[in-house]
């Protein structure tokens, strides 16, 4: 993706240039020079001497591409008889009976999104689109923007949007009443963020109420809703049979053996290798610089923050702390304290794409980690807005940006250093797990030898620490008799890290001792990076990526570690309002069994 591209990509109407590339630029021709083929007409090539020949060709690849797959899509839909077998709810719908999670339909879909993606690209945008833009949808916004900036008309959309949420909340909980105590931590959070502020005059209440909204919205759609509980139960599944095909390179590897007894190491970690590699060549490609800014344009316009801080926090749903940063990082030195006080707490709200296979071992719903990090996204905007407010004039717009490109050479190099780069994360993780867990372990020891001596032999560091998150773990909505054990599970990922907090909670799932809504409200509690390690991690991450800048991002640094841990518990608590106990129990004892263990019945 170019960088004129990535910067019309920010503006309210991007706008794309088509241009045919010159043999002359490219990068084959520079590596192996020619000799100038303008000088001497005779020397150029055929297709070069007749361009309407060369045209003509182009556009016969084009048609016979197009009818390969207008083929293929014709056989499938004669060959393929899967589709009587789906039950059938609405008669009259031709869709009706289509999964389109699986086989047929996901193939419909898949050419559904790709043909409309060109008619709107190559047909309505350049006949229509600019136009369209630049006549009427640019003046409206401004306009718009202009009038629901004014004092009476956002406290007047603050009130209505609150009232209809109040609504939602009272028909949602009239038949369970206990739900509304997840109410408690958000309030709770942003009570404590006024407070703490680092300065309460220059909070930007709307951003923060636009943020938590959005927050809350997107756990409507994505747990609440059946359709789009569905969608995230598809995209859950799909990434973890994506995630799934690491373990034929492990097995190469290691063995059968340490990869069928699941040894942490060998089983878990190498899928990292595999997801950095495909995050590489996605990078080089272009293609995650565009995903990335079309969904940090999308967080700036709703929420009105600067342009790098949303597109660090879209790019944090897919990436981690350390590499999302990378994308803006030209211009680390530029940004204000605020921006990165919240690009920090975006990488410690959110866990990478590279580790979810080792939570998925654990037993945690994929849907339910995707849905975290989607609803982290706004949430950090909101909420480090509200306890670092901005009070400084960013430096950078989205009229200057332009996201920082793959330094690969070619698609080969890409997918090789992806994997190469894959190793300190390993490396990293492993060391963390094992010194942490020691660590801990000698603590445990420590206090219990003096627990021990005055006849207090159960207790533990551990045990001290988790009482701690009591009360925590219950203003999330966690039912009384599970708190002691979810509150364990919250101190482990605060304390360690979320790889030992999701392999314990799967343990306590797997043994019945939770119910199915306070398993389901942890997973999106230690949905997170706030640790000791990965504190450490950013600081030395962003430090080598900003030198100059290192007595900021240290000064912001465990602030925004609280505020991470404190978006991670809102999204909690607002999953702990929606989840349902009798689709919750279905879906962990679906995921059980894919994992081998048959005797799983949540109660």
């Amino acid at each position: 993706m170019s960088a004129e591209s990535s910067k019309g990509a920010l503006n309210n109407g991007y706008e794309l240039d088509h241009k045919e590339l010159d043999i002359r630029d490219s990068e084959e021709y520079k590596e192996f020079p020619l000799e100038d083929l303008s000088e001497d007409p005779n020397k150029k090539g055929y297709f070069e001497k007749n361009p309407k020949v060369a045209r003509l060709v182009k556009i016969s690849i084009y048609v016979l591409l197009h009818l390969c797959v207008v083929g293929y899509f014709s056989y499938a839909t004669y060959h393929y008889h899967d589709i009587t077998n789906y039950e059938c709810y609405w008669k009259d719908n031709p869709l009706c009976g289509i999964n389109f999670c699986t086989g047929y339909g996901m193939l419909l879909l898949l050419l559904g999104f790709v043909y409309l993606g060109l008619f709107y690209y190559y047909v309505f945008k350049p006949m229509v689109g600019h136009s369209l833009h630049r006549n009427y949808i640019r003046p409206f916004s401004k306009k718009w923007h202009n009038f629901s900036r004014t004092r009476i008309v956002s406290l007047a959309s603050i009130a209505l949007l609150l009232a209809l949420l109040a609504i939602f909340v009272y028909f949602e909980c009239r038949d369970e009443p206990q739900k509304l105590v997840s109410l408690v931590a958000p309030c709770f959070f942003i009570l404590c963020g006024y407070v703490f502020s680092t300065n309460r005059r220059a909070i930007q209440w709307r951003v923060v109420i636009t943020g938590i909204t959005c927050q809350f919205l997107l756990g409507i759609f994505c747990i609440r809703w059946e359709v789009g509980r569905k969608i995230f139960e598809c995209l859950g599944n799909k990434v973890a049979t994506f995630l799934g095909y690491a373990t034929d390179g492990a097995e190469f590897v290691f063995g059968d053996f340490l990869v069928a007894n699941n040894v942490f190491a060998f089983a878990i970690l190498p899928v990292i290798f595999f997801f950095s590699f495909f995050i590489s060549v996605l990078y080089y490609l272009g293609t995650m610089q565009w995903v990335v800014i079309k969904l940090g344009w999308i967080l700036q316009q709703i929420l009105g923050t600067t342009v790098c801080e949303s597109v660090t926090a879209a790019a944090n749903i897919f990436l981690g702390m350390s590499e999302s940063p990378l994308l803006i990082r030209p211009y680390i030195n530029k940004l204000t304290k605020s921006e990165i006080h919240s690009i920090m707490v975006s990488g410690f709200a959110t866990v990478s794409g590279t580790v979810l296979a080792a939570y998925l071992s654990f037993g945690a719903s994929a849907a339910h980690l995707i849905t975290s990090s989607v609803m982290a996204a706004p949430a950090t905007l909101a909420i480090s807005k509200l306890y670092m407010p901005e009070t400084e004039e960013s430096l950078t717009s989205s009229d200057s940006i332009e996201l920082e490109k793959s330094q690969d050479s070619s698609l080969l190099d890409a997918a090789s250093s992806g994997a190469s780069n894959a190793v300190p994360i390993v490396l990293g993780i492993i060391a963390n797990i094992v010194a942490f867990v020691a660590f801990i372990a000698f603590l445990n020891g420590l206090v219990s030898w003096f627990g021990y001596l005055v006849g207090l032999e159960q207790i533990d560091f551990e045990w001290i620490f988790s009482k701690l998150f009591i009360p925590l773990v219950w203003a999330m909505g966690v039912p009384k008799e599970d708190c002691d054990i979810i509150a364990k599970v919250v101190a482990t990922k605060t304390i360690i890290n979320e790889f030992v907090a999701y392999e314990r909670l799967g343990q306590y799932i797997e043994n019945n001792q939770i119910t199915a809504r306070s398993a389901g409200i942890a997973t999106f509690a230690i949905c997170g990076f706030a640790n000791p390690s990965s504190l450490g991690i950013l600081i030395g991450s962003l430090s080598a990526m900003a030198p100059h800048r290192r007595s900021t991002i240290t000064a912001v640094a465990f602030r925004a570690f609280v505020v991470g841990s404190i978006v991670c518990f809102v999204s909690a608590s607002f999953a702990g309002i929606l989840i349902q106990e009798d689709d919750e129990r279905a879906n962990y004892n679906r995921i059980f069994e894919k994992l081998g263990r048959k005797n799983v019945t949540l109660f």
